[in-house]
């Protein structure tokens, strides 16, 4: 991507990332934001929280004057302007939803940025995740690095296992492929929104993310993906192999993402069963 259209689609991220914050911070914690509205093209509910963040991202989208193709797990596939999209967005307007019902502070957005017709989760140019909740802005650059409030990332240095701190989903899992690893690492955290916890990979919070269960949304974690790798971890399936999906509301993964190859084949490993 070139520097300047890198700038454009730059601010125009920044500007969703700023509306929709606006326009979901009144309804934090109150009863209204929870108020089941329809099914998603995700096929889960959409809350009423949801739908006011997704129209603020296609109210920017619209005013940036050029034409791009959306997909939102709301909304799923949207064409926006005249003409052959210039890149596609891959939003998640609201990661961490119940979170947000509940004001318990956990919540984000999450933005990804491909060039068509390049759109595989490989081929992201750019990823943004912001965490409402904090204020703490995580923005990755495709061979630029990846940045925390403007500063550099830096993964942990954790190379033992059992020392390492992991953020994980199991709600739905086999328990057996993870009896290794809850009697192996120290501490294990599950927060509700996996572009934070990602994007926590990246900044040496975690150790390591995993959700093993095979039916974790590609567009939840596209953004977070190019940040940790261009912090320096690593992200995979659950069988080590890179991570190709198409970009759709439909598409299904397992994550093993690591701060280093070490903890990375430990985890591979003992959830190989």
């Amino acid at each position: 991507m070139k520097e300047e259209d890198m700038e454009f689609w730059r601010d125009v991220s920044y500007k969703i990332i700023e509306e929709v914050e606006k326009s979901i911070s009144p309804l934090v914690g109150e009863e209204k934001a929870g108020e089941i509205l329809k099914m998603g093209a995700d096929g889960t509910p959409t809350k009423f929280i949801d739908e006011e963040a997704e129209k603020k991202v296609i109210e920017v989208l619209e005013k940036a004057g050029k034409p791009v193709t959306l997909i939102s797990e709301e909304i799923g596939e949207l064409k926006i302007g005249e003409g052959p999209a210039e890149v596609i967005f891959i939003v998640d307007p609201l990661d961490g939803t119940v979170n947000a019902i509940k004001k318990i502070p956990a919540y984000s957005i999450s933005i990804a940025i491909v060039l068509p017709p390049n759109s595989t989760i490989k081929n992201i140019e750019m990823g943004f995740v912001k965490n409402i909740a904090t204020g703490d802005l995580y923005e990755a650059f495709k061979g630029k690095g990846s940045y925390i409030n403007g500063k550099s990332l830096i993964p942990s240095r954790q190379e033992e296992i059992t020392r390492s701190l992991i953020g994980t989903y199991i709600r739905g899992i086999r328990m057996e492929k993870m009896d290794k690893i809850c009697n192996t690492v120290k501490r294990i955290r599950l927060l509700g929104s996996v572009a934070i916890e990602l994007s926590y990979v990246a900044d040496g919070t975690y150790d390591a993310f995993l959700d093993i269960r095979g039916n974790l949304r590609i567009i939840d974690i596209a953004a977070a993906k190019l940040i940790i790798e261009e912090a320096g971890g690593i992200i995979t399936d659950e069988k080590g192999e890179l991570l190709n999906n198409p970009l759709n509301v439909k598409e299904r993964t397992s994550i093993i993402a690591a701060c280093n190859l070490n903890i990375h084949k430990n985890i591979i490993n003992m959830t190989g069963v």
